[in-house]
C-alpha cells in the first residue's frame, strides 16, 4: 500500500527530493504521492520533518 500525506504537510519539498521512485509532486497545498509509482519503501516518511506521512490503508 502506498504511503500517503497528510494535511500536516507544509510543503517543504523534502520528501520529493528523497523519493526513490520520483513518486512524490506539489499538488494543491500540499504534497501527493502517486500510489502507482510509490515503492512503500517509507524514505519519505522517515525524513518529513512534520510527520506528515504515513503509510496507507
Amino acid at each position: 500500500m502506498a504511503y500517503v500525506i497528510s494535511d500536516d504537510c507544509v510543503s517543504c519539498g523534502t520528501c520529493a527530493s528523497v523519493c526513490p521512485a520520483e513518486a512524490i509532486s506539489e499538488g494543491d497545498g500540499k504534497f501527493e504521492i502517486n500510489a502507482d509509482a510509490c515503492l512503500d519503501c517509507g524514505t519519505c516518511a522517515d525524513e518529513c520533518p512534520t510527520e506528515a506521512i504515513s503509510a496507507g490503508e
